[in-house]
């Protein structure tokens, strides 16, 4: 079982892990405002969902599904009793993490084309 100075260390480093990658989708997603829509249909495909907000104004919609699959584990500990000495043994099953991320873009159309001039915040744990 971890000491208590060993879990303050891990999630200590797992906070600074996560203030380290916060920002990463809105920066990149911030290069984009005052370029053509076409740039990010260019560089990540066409979009999941375009939404008409109003006669020159649209919403794109982009989304990323993530699968990961974590480990399973055993472990065990050997248990004295008066009578017998037995290894009891726990086992954690794997399992499959699924994360759906939405990254959406504004546009406005300006002559003949759509320009991207601003975007929503992807939730935390998709930047």
């Amino acid at each position: 079982m971890p000491s208590h100075f060993t879990r303050a260390a891990c999630t200590a480093a797992a906070l600074a892990a996560a203030t380290f990658l916060v920002g990463c989708a809105s920066d990149i997603m911030k290069n984009y405002v005052g370029r053509p829509i076409s740039e990010v249909i260019i560089d990540y495909g066409p979009p999941s969902t375009v939404l008409d907000l109003s006669r020159d104004e649209r919403a794109y919609q982009w989304r990323k599904v993530s699968t990961n699959v974590v480990a399973g584990s055993t472990s065990g500990e050997i248990k004295d009793t008066r009578r017998v000495t037995r290894y009891e043994e726990t086992v954690t099953p794997g399992y499959v993490e699924e994360q759906e991320c939405f990254y959406t873009f504004y546009a406005r159309r300006w002559g003949q084309g759509w320009y991207v001039t601003s975007f929503r915040k992807p939730k935390l744990e998709c930047e």
